[in-house]
């Protein structure tokens, strides 16, 4: 699977540009804020609706201009070619569209449109709050498990209701028990795929990590989000007066975690930034080899600034791990030199230059 045209409208300091990319790799190189990451944004708010760079899709709207639109070709490996396309405008409106047909959520996007992102932002998955790691977990199994997301919805809404009783005390006793069966048994099932899908992630990960770099002794682990020796059921009536006190449900997948630790440390506080960034590599090229394995496609990276921190023997090994996975690839770099033979000789490679928000084609190899 692959984006064989891209076309951007309005986004941050971007000209309206069409590019054709390669199906493999694709090279963006250009001065620091001339629009290379921009056009990594563009992509990423056709797969997922949102930015990677902000919470906020408005500073993504051009100034001066109403809306910014991205629309982009997909060409799937059994030959079917699906077409997507969004629009944002300033008064928050969102509109999808797929295959010419107004899409219902974001989810239909992310189904279509798998993105992995490694940006400099990255080291949130080890350093950040456990919700980054809970999203990095969640995407792995969203796109490998079809039963994950009726789950995941079904728990959202009983932790609504649970939590809407727990700050307000509106429901009667018959009402109360009953989300909280409902809360238990779709914590119980969400939990089975994430447990199975690190059964899957880890002897993956810790494969591509040995080709990336030695670090004898990182582990890991998954927290569910409640005591592994204890029922869900237990573990809220256990804990059911401070969850009043507070006003929400403390114990839950909601809560869950990975913990990635070098010995008996936290790794975030022991490795260095480059390390870090290739354990965050390995983690997510994992993930694109068991979505492989799950659905016969591959999804889409999205790399900002590959080269920095990394010196040129960790390049090396990165551009031939991604490249082993066959799939598409965005890469942004000021010098095009550190990156351009980092392939195979037969892999197809793009380049395209970007300056003062304009696109041009440079060069296509082989």
């Amino acid at each position: 699977m692959s984006l064989s045209r891209v076309t951007v409208t309005a986004v941050r300091n971007l000209r309206p540009v069409t590019i054709s990319p390669s199906p493999r790799i694709n090279i963006l190189h250009g001065a620091n804020g001339s629009g290379k990451t921009s056009l990594l944004e563009a992509i990423h708010l056709l797969g997922l609706a949102r930015s990677f760079r902000s919470n906020k899709l408005q500073p993504m709207i051009q100034h001066e201009q109403p809306a910014c639109t991205v629309f982009g070709q997909i060409e799937q490996q059994n030959g079917i070619s699906n077409s997507l396309g969004i629009s944002r405008d300033r008064q928050g409106e969102l509109q999808i569209r797929i295959d010419g047909q107004n899409a219902r959520s974001a989810a239909q996007l992310a189904e279509l449109l798998p993105l992995q992102v490694i940006n400099p932002d990255s080291f949130r998955l080890l350093e950040g709050a456990p919700k980054v790691r809970r999203q990095f977990l969640d995407w792995g199994v969203f796109h490998v498990e079809q039963r994950f997301l009726p789950a995941w919805q079904r728990l959202q809404k009983a932790l609504r209701q649970r939590n809407s009783w727990l700050r307000h005390g509106t429901l009667d006793a018959a009402s109360q028990a009953a989300w909280d069966r409902e809360l238990c048994l779709a914590s119980d099932e969400l939990d089975s795929y994430r447990r199975a899908y690190i059964q899957a992630l880890k002897p993956v990960f810790e494969q591509v990590l040995r080709e990336l770099v030695e670090l004898d002794g990182l582990t890991l682990s998954y927290y569910r989000g409640w005591d592994k020796d204890r029922p869900l059921t237990e573990v809220l009536a256990s804990t059911l007066t401070r969850d009043q006190q507070l006003g929400h449900t403390q114990a839950g997948p909601q809560r869950a975690d990975l913990r990635l630790r070098l010995g008996a440390h936290n790794a975030a506080e022991i490795l260095s930034r480059g390390q870090q960034k290739l354990v965050v590599c390995a983690l997510r090229i994992a993930q694109g080899h068991l979505l492989n394995q799950a659905k016969h496609g591959q999804c889409i990276y999205l790399v900002d600034d590959l080269p920095s921190e990394l010196d040129e023997q960790h390049r090396q090994a990165l551009c031939r791990l991604l490249d082993d996975l066959q799939c598409q690839v965005f890469i942004t770099c000021v010098d095009q030199e550190y990156l351009k033979d980092g392939w195979r000789t037969d892999t197809p490679v793009a380049m395209f230059h970007v300056e003062h928000g304009v696109i041009t084609a440079s060069g296509v190899n082989p």
